[in-house]
């Protein structure tokens, strides 16, 4: 069941929490070996750039099955898959957003560097992270540098 969250034109929603039973049934140490996995997957490979990489294929490629992903994932990172990927993301898409060196990309190129399938799902997933847009988020970056110089 979904309860809407008004957050203008974005028409972000936010999920109720489930209780899965399969959670607590997943032993320590594999959640702890899956979460180390799951880590290296996203913070050294970076496979959520692709915007094919699902669940399953993660599932897939850690010779699991995507319940304990979903498991490992909610229990040490406190959120379902979709919004992990998201949250990887959207801190590279902040990282590039003021990197001078892509200072030239628009927010379309950034969008799809990160991983995002359409500008749309960038700015929804950008807006509920950070509470403002990816555009103004690099407009601020801007202001606040100049003001150094």
């Amino acid at each position: 069941m979904r309860t809407t969250n008004s957050m203008g034109k974005y028409n972000l929603t936010e999920k109720k929490e489930k209780n899965a039973a399969y959670r607590s049934l997943v032993r320590a140490e594999l959640v702890d070996e899956l979460y180390e996995k799951i880590l290296h997957v996203f913070v050294v490979q970076k496979k959520y750039r692709d915007p094919e990489y699902s669940a399953k294929k993660l599932a897939e490629e850690l010779n699991t099955n995507t319940r304990y992903i979903s498991a490992v994932v909610n229990i040490r990172f406190g959120q379902n898959y979709s919004s992990l990927v998201n949250e990887y993301r959207i801190k590279d898409a902040q990282y590039l957003l003021v990197d001078k060196r892509y200072m030239d990309k628009t927010m379309e190129e950034i969008s799809a560097m990160v991983g995002f399938a359409n500008r749309q799902s960038f700015y929804a997933a950008f807006y509920k992270i950070n509470g403002i847009t990816p555009k103004s988020y690099r407009m601020n970056y801007l202001a606040k540098e100049k003001n150094k110089a």
